[in-house]
């Protein structure tokens, strides 16, 4: 069956506000049943799991919900997904529950490609005790990461490879499954960044051969929890325990606070609401949602290619980066007007767009010399008129 938009977008209240939203980045909008469910859980999941009362058991329901609905997500197990409140919080928890031993010998990779919270953490994890950090570079033409250069980066003192599976500002796409081939070579951890990809793909670990996936339900339209989901679910046992609660098993180990029971109601439903973005989908749900993301990406691929490509037609604008393989999210620069202009001139006609998001790949290739540069991104709401009234506004600007 053809997607249809019109049905996806009938599942969106906010979209009544007669905005444009082409800011997916910031948060994709949430939909209806996704509300429905944090305010019911608001209510109901009033106490915290462990005790023997109905309303301490409900919620210890919510939470292996939870579990189950980003398990299917990421084709992982239950067992093997820790959760909390960003994926900020999240990986740099589980920097911390490596040995610092670790890196008294050992080195880190990290990539201009990703974003700082799969950065950050790395980094100062690895000079606290005087490691080594390894840089993989973007190719400033088309703003892929190339794959070639890991097979010098990664040696056999290297512990960690971190990268994202599609930049958050270029929607370009990165060949995890040719990284992981030299991290199993020397028993590196992978820990890939799919935030950004969750909402357009779908997501295998085994497939992608990551041995740790980074979701955040907000890209997708959940409410703002965030997910690691390890491959093998023994990994977790080489891993500290970071737990107030000495007596915390599996990935309750790795969890540092107790999690809010309308939360993660939330989350349960913005994952069947993926699965339920193709109405024509059967079976269990892993199987509905690679059905309905297949639906969606082959739908916005269409519509980010016209985006694409109207844009490119504007002389006065530049795409930034243009990789071929690539998720419907865009930057560019207006030839001299400023990135805060040219997000006012949108948001004066109605379209909500973000300027300037902190990023070392849209620095590395020169955003600051345009006058900043302008990241939109497309949802399995938007509609061709979007991108055109977006063309026009912009042509305004010439």
């Amino acid at each position: 069956m053809a997607f249809d938009v019109a049905h996806v977008r009938g599942l969106f209240p906010s979209l009544g506000d007669g905005w444009i939203h082409l800011d997916p980045q910031a948060g994709m909008l949430i939909p209806d049943s996704v509300a429905s469910a944090v305010s019911t859980g608001f209510r109901q999941l009033v106490a915290a799991p462990g005790g023997r009362y109905p309303a301490a058991e409900a919620t210890a329901e919510a939470l292996d919900g939870a579990r189950r609905a980003l398990a299917d997500l990421t084709a992982t197990s239950p067992g093997a997904v820790v959760l909390g409140p960003s994926r900020s919080v999240l990986l740099w928890t589980l920097a911390e529950a490596i040995n610092p031993n670790t890196w008294l010998t050992g080195n880190v990779v990290v990539s201009r490609a990703d974003d700082e919270p799969n950065i950050v953490p790395w980094v100062r994890a690895v000079g606290r005790v005087g490691g080594r950090v390894r840089w993989a570079e973007i190719d400033v033409e088309t703003g892929e990461l190339p794959t070639w250069q890991y097979d010098d980066l990664i040696d056999e003192q290297t512990a960690v490879v971190a990268v994202p599976l599609a930049s958050s500002t270029m929607g370009t796409l990165t060949d995890v499954s040719e990284i992981a081939r030299r991290t199993r070579e020397v028993g590196a951890l992978l820990v890939v960044d799919a935030s950004s990809a969750a909402p357009y793909v779908p997501l295998d670990a085994a497939e992608l051969g990551a041995d740790v996936l980074v979701v955040s339900a907000e890209n997708w339209g959940g409410p703002r929890m965030s997910a690691l989901a390890f491959a093998d679910p023994h990994t977790l046992d080489r891993l500290a325990t970071l737990s107030s609660d000495p007596r915390t098993t599996g990935p309750a180990r790795l969890e540092v606070g107790e999690h809010q029971g309308a939360l993660l109601a939330g989350v349960v439903a913005s994952v069947e609401h993926l699965a339920g973005l193709d109405p024509d989908a059967l079976g269990k749900r892993r199987r509905r949602l690679v059905t309905a993301l297949d639906g969606v990406g082959e739908y916005l691929q269409r519509l980010g290619y016209y985006l694409t490509t109207t844009l490119d037609q504007l002389n006065h604008v530049s795409v930034i980066g243009g990789g071929d393989r690539r998720i419907p999210l865009v930057s560019f620069a207006v030839d001299g007007v400023g990135a805060d202009t040219v997000v006012r001139r949108l948001a004066d006609n109605g379209i909500c767009a973000l300027a300037d998001r902190p990023s070392r790949a849209l620095a590395r290739m020169g955003a600051d010399d345009f006058g900043g540069a302008v990241t939109i991104g497309l949802g399995p709401y938007s509609a061709p008129y979007e991108v055109d009234h977006l063309v026009r506004t912009l042509g305004s600007l010439a």
